[in-house]
């Protein structure tokens, strides 16, 4: 089954307001896909594609300077937000049964006026990261509230645990990811660029996507994710497949040699209590930073 495509224009970011009729049309494809697939494209969001290369083009100027340059921002650095900053090459490992990831990534996690920022040789990385997070930020509610109506939920449901992304109790994620050139005879075997994994938090969305990135289909075959100019690539991640008891699924996906680009992946707040929606007691109550945690610790070890 191939990736569905979706209209989102009737709730881009440039809309104000959105029918009934709209609204249902729009929730009924985001459920489907998010049923039957665990992905969607999102076209006409309202984040542009000239937002999207600026960003990208600061990251890569941070990306290139020296590991002594980057050092200074390196995860676990900061006070209060122990995920935000930059993970240096062959650090993670997405699929603890393979080496490590061939990639670096910078995450972002805090909006806070006492993080430090990279300056020096990536002039303009704070305003352009900050002013790019908060965009993922409201077109990442509006998903959640698409989410919400497809289910029968008022909307409160979603967007109360994520009051606080941005800020200290949420561990929102705006992560650039950089694939450095690879000489492939020092590659070891079975190492990707992206471990097969399936994301943390409530959904992820993803930027920029080419070759490189396959999802896992039901049948257990990976399925190489098609480049869509302009559209956002949107999966459900594994807490909110908990939060409905698995009516929305949330699957393995993985990045082989070719880079696919740069996701934000919003998570529900820290302390907000995540029961399964459906009124079942398929999962046991969790809190999302406690979740978090845990799979943080699988992915970096003690890192």
């Amino acid at each position: 089954m191939s990736i569905p495509v979706v209209d989102f224009g009737a709730c881009s970011l440039r809309e104000k307001d959105v029918s009934e009729e709209q609204m249902i049309s729009l929730s009924k494809d985001l459920e489907t896909a998010f049923t039957e697939v665990g992905f969607v494209f999102l076209k006409n969001t309202g984040i542009t594609q000239e937002e999207v290369d600026r960003v990208m083009a600061i990251s890569k100027t941070f990306f290139l300077q020296p590991d002594e340059e980057k050092q200074p921002f390196s995860r676990k650095s900061f006070a209060g937000s122990p995920n935000h900053g930059w993970v240096s090459f062959g650090i993670e490992r997405l699929n603890p049964s393979r080496p490590a990831d061939l990639k670096e990534a910078f995450n972002i996690t805090s909006l806070q006026p006492d993080i430090k920022w990279p300056s020096e040789a990536a002039k303009g990385f704070r305003e352009i990261q900050t002013s790019f997070f908060q965009r993922c930020k409201e077109l990442s509610l509006r998903v959640l509230k698409v989410m919400a109506f497809s289910l029968g939920l008022d909307p409160e449901v979603f967007l109360s645990a994520h009051r606080f992304i941005g800020e200290e109790g949420n561990c929102s994620t705006l992560r650039t990811l950089y694939y450095p050139p690879v000489k492939h005879e020092e590659v070891k075997e079975g190492q990707l660029r992206c471990g097969e994994h399936s994301d943390y938090g409530s959904i992820t969305l993803l930027f920029k996507s080419s070759v490189g990135l396959q999802v896992r289909q039901r049948s257990g075959e990976f399925l190489c994710a098609p480049a869509v100019p302009g559209a956002v690539l949107v999966n459900i991640a594994d807490l909110m497949q908990r939060w409905t008891g698995d009516h929305f699924v949330s699957v393995l996906h993985r990045v082989l040699l070719p880079p696919p680009g740069r996701p934000q992946h919003p998570t529900p707040d820290d302390e907000a209590l995540i029961c399964c929606c459906d009124g079942s007691n398929k999962y046991p109550p969790v809190t999302g930073g406690g979740y978090l945690a845990e799979r943080f610790k699988a992915s970096y070890g003690q890192n």
